[in-house]
């Protein structure tokens, strides 16, 4: 199936079913647009992994709390479709930190969650990720 790259700003689905997504991209207001990108992912009803580049973004309370309160709304049909975010940052000592927080998220949001060092990792990761959906395992 293709994917209509034109009506998403926020995420960057020109490699589908791998998604990017910019910290830089993270403005406040976007939570509204970044809504509407998820629900189009829920009604492709396709397996993805999300790449979140460039760090932790620095994020507007409404937004967060937006954005909060859509994952909770849409934990079951998000983990059926999204199979990973994963996050890049080259720090060792803030991957480990990341990686606290992420396991946490994964508790809540019901969504597997990874942090890796490089792009190339991420990108490694998230087609191993893919491939094992085809081959029909979970993990």
């Amino acid at each position: 199936m293709t994917i209509d790259a034109s009506t998403f700003t926020f995420h960057d689905v020109s490699l589908w079913p791998i998604v990017r997504q910019n910290a830089q991209s993270v403005q406040p207001g976007y939570a509204e647009q970044w809504e509407r990108e998820m629900d189009s992912f829920l009604a492709i009803s396709m397996p993805f992994v999300v790449i979140m580049e460039g760090g932790q973004p620095a994020e507007d309370h409404e937004d967060r709390k937006a954005r909060g309160i859509w994952l909770k709304r849409n934990k079951t049909a998000l983990a059926t479709v999204c199979k990973a975010v994963i996050g890049i940052e080259a720090s060792a000592i803030k991957r480990a930190a990341v990686q606290v927080q992420m396991s946490l998220a994964t508790k809540a949001f019901g969504t597997r969650m990874e942090i890796v060092a490089t792009q190339k990792e991420a990108f490694e990761l998230a087609e191993q990720i893919l491939a094992e959906m085809g081959r029909g395992s979970d993990s």
